[in-house]
């Protein structure tokens, strides 16, 4: 639900949760498997594809995450630096995210390569509370099934559309507060972050709906060395290139943009 800003500063535009280029190799030299126990050992997942007591069940291929199938979920591709053609239809780009909406909420998945010796939640949850604290916002560290979260209040856009459905001060300022939640869990020489966004931040039944998904996710490393933090390779599932449409095009009313966290998207239904 929108809020009135507690803050007379303009938040910044185009606010990026973690910094997902592509950084230097660590010292100690190429990543190996198995030097790093996975912190979701703890909870019994996400899982790494090479673990030996993965859950049975029906999962979409999207190369470097496999993500559960269930009823009444939606599972979407977000591509960046995407072209038009002629007619209009988006052509090339990279698939750099997968959002599954279930119900009224969304759950933003990213996996990346991370350090053979340590994880990158804890450094990473700085980050992103320090870049919300620049654009205005507000944050908080929380424990859940996964460990330590970070809880926040961001700014965000209030689309044309809904301005008339806002109070007049809100609609004025043209934008307000919305909450976002960040999971993330380090595995062995990966990383995935979840950003849940909807109703899930509120109603019990859709969080761990959520928290379900997000549990039974597998995250394919790959055997290959990768500097931490680049983002691991995401691709379309075989045979669903029909099924889907063409590459950025299930994004949705966005043209294929990716899912923001900080604004609110064209089939996930605000907080009300």
């Amino acid at each position: 639900m929108f809020r009135r800003r507690r803050r007379d500063e303009e938040p910044e535009k185009n606010l990026e949760p973690t910094d997902e280029e592509t950084v230097a190799a660590e010292e100690s030299g190429a990543d190996e498997p198995g030097e790093q126990e996975s912190a979701a050992v703890s909870h019994g997942g996400p899982w790494d594809a090479g673990a030996d007591s993965i859950p049975e069940m029906e999962r979409v291929d999207f190369g470097a995450i496999q993500v559960p199938i269930a009823e009444g979920i939606e599972h979407q591709l977000n591509i960046e630096d995407a072209e038009q053609d002629a007619q209009g239809n988006l052509v090339g780009g990279n698939f750099v995210a997968v959002t599954v909406v279930t119900g009224e909420s969304g759950l933003q998945l990213q996996a990346f390569a991370a350090p053979k010796k340590s994880g990158l939640w804890d450094e990473l949850r700085e980050e992103i509370a320090e870049e919300i604290k620049q654009a205005q916002g507000e944050t908080q560290e929380a424990e859940g099934p996964f460990g330590t979260e970070l809880h926040a209040m961001v700014p965000v856009a209030i689309p044309e559309e809904l301005k008339d459905q806002v109070p007049p001060e809100v609609a004025e300022q043209g934008f307000g507060w919305q909450p976002v939640r960040f999971l993330g869990v380090d595995g062995p020489r990966w990383f995935l972050r979840g950003v849940v966004q909807g109703a899930a931040l509120q109603d019990p039944e859709q969080a761990r709906a959520v928290e379900e998904i997000f549990a039974n996710v597998v995250v394919v490393r790959g055997d290959d060395p990768m500097p931490p933090r680049e983002l691991l390779a995401l691709s379309l599932p075989a045979g669903a290139q029909q099924a889907m449409g063409e590459p950025g095009q299930e994004d949705g009313e966005d043209g294929g943009s990716p899912f923001n966290p900080f604004e609110r998207g064209p089939e996930i239904t605000e907080v009300r």
